[in-house]
């Protein structure tokens, strides 16, 4: 992707946000807490109990023989139909889409499931064939740590069970912080309708990796015992954020 460009009008919003709302104290910025900050287009806010939505993705899910489809997505200046067209362009699955594996999908599934209700609180996450969107509520652990921590164990363990070596995970992803209960419902609405979106299924329940699958017949999100039903799954501890 492009180096984010020099941008001081969002610098200037940052500062101001900095020193009007939400001052982060030392000990969040020795957690990894990054508070208010910025890469270049928009403003981006991350604190303890702040819900997030992040989404990250196979490292070959743009695929260089392709180019010409989605070279100029990056060009769009607005962020956010940049962000929108290249999740867009994410669906049609291109690239070896290791996650269409049942046994590697199950493996993320447990990997997000494994520290909820401990480090987060899971609110939907969806595993698509080339990458990940997961809606959670940050507790002590930063966002880049969880994230990272996801993408660490997850790219070691998917590589056994593939017989292959190198990068698994593209460097990064994207966030974005829920402003309001309404966005956060919006981000739900999003992340398990996704394979429905990419015709991977008529109803949000018939993709298997899919947080619509533990929702009750009020909407609420159900899930089973944390760690005990996973940990055998899994084979072994997620990596220490």
């Amino acid at each position: 992707m492009n180096k984010p460009p020099h941008n001081p009008g969002v610098r200037d919003l940052i500062d101001g946000k900095r020193k009007g709302h939400c001052h982060q104290t030392p000990e969040d910025g020795r957690r990894g807490f990054r508070g208010w900050h910025e890469r270049g287009y928009l403003p981006h806010f991350d604190a303890p109990g702040r819900t997030q939505f992040v989404t990250f993705r196979l490292a070959d899910s743009f695929p260089a023989s392709r180019r010409s489809e989605w070279a100029a997505l990056l060009e769009i200046e607005d962020d956010r139909e940049r962000q929108k067209k290249l999740e867009a362009y994410l669906d049609l699955g291109h690239g070896e889409a290791y996650l269409r594996r049942p046994d590697v999908a199950q493996l993320i599934e447990n990997a997000l499931l494994f520290f909820h209700a401990e480090r987060y609180e899971l609110r939907a996450w969806v595993v698509m064939p080339n990458h990940v969107h997961v809606l959670f509520k940050a507790g002590e652990v930063a966002m880049e740590n969880i994230v990272e921590s996801w993408k660490s164990y997850t790219a070691n363990e998917a590589n056994k069970l593939l017989k292959r070596q190198g990068r698994f995970w593209q460097p990064g992803y994207w966030d974005t912080y829920m402003r309001d209960a309404q966005h956060e419902a919006k981000a739900v609405q999003y992340v398990e309708n996704n394979p429905v979106k990419a015709k991977l299924g008529r109803e949000p329940k018939d993709w298997q990796w899919n947080s619509a699958r533990f929702r009750d017949d009020y909407g609420r999100l159900v899930l089973p015992p944390r760690r005990a039903a996973f940990q055998a799954a899994a084979g072994a501890n997620v990596k220490e954020a």
